[in-house]
């Protein structure tokens, strides 16, 4: 009596699938690679900052305390871009200020390099540097658009920093001078100038 063959069983070879990454969430202590690389992953989220190494995630934004007044000054930003040469425009883009801070400004100018100005756009087409006019429409965030967000801003450089502050109803203007900003004060008129 012969003992029967064993058949060989053939290995397909090992197929190596990539971990997805893990969730994002707010709290969240990450370098900005890796915050970069959640976010990508999830297109689900709409908006995520890293500020100091810490994910913010907002909340759903409002029309009369956010929405429409963003609008307007996307407007008149809008407007003076046009009439500049050498500017730049952006509503909720990424800025890749550092490794410790990815920000989404609810909308900026820049000066284009070529006209002096300190950003760029990298092969990826996010801005990197600190824009030259940062402007924030602040309701619920307002605790971390004066605070947290102005320090980032202030550090980086950006010349400028205007915070709308809607349950205020009042504006804060910032411009850098020597490393720190000063608050500018309307004039007789009631009008805040750059």
């Amino acid at each position: 009596m012969s003992t029967p063959a064993i058949p060989t069983i053939q290995r397909s070879p090992r197929v190596q699938i990539a971990p997805e990454p893990p969730p994002l969430n707010p709290g969240d202590h990450l370098s900005r690679e890796e915050f970069h690389r959640r976010y990508e992953a999830h297109p689900e989220i709409k908006k995520a900052e890293l500020i100091e190494g810490v994910v913010y995630m907002p909340s759903p934004i409002r029309d009369l305390l956010h929405s429409s007044p963003h609008s307007d000054i996307v407007t008149w930003l809008g407007v003076y871009r046009a009439a500049t040469p050498g500017l730049r425009g952006g509503d909720s883009g990424t800025v890749l200020i550092d490794f410790e801070n990815e920000v989404q400004p609810d909308t900026f100018i820049r000066i284009l390099p070529e006209f002096g100005g300190r950003t760029r756009t990298n092969e990826r087409d996010y801005v990197e540097g600190a824009p030259e006019l940062v402007v924030a429409v602040a309701a619920s965030s307002v605790a971390y658009d004066l605070y947290v967000k102005k320090r980032v801003y202030q550090q980086s450089g950006a010349p400028e920093y205007i915070v709308f502050q809607m349950h205020e109803e009042r504006v804060d203007w910032f411009v850098l001078r020597d490393g720190v900003y000063a608050s500018l004060a309307p004039d007789e008129n009631g009008v805040i100038k750059s």
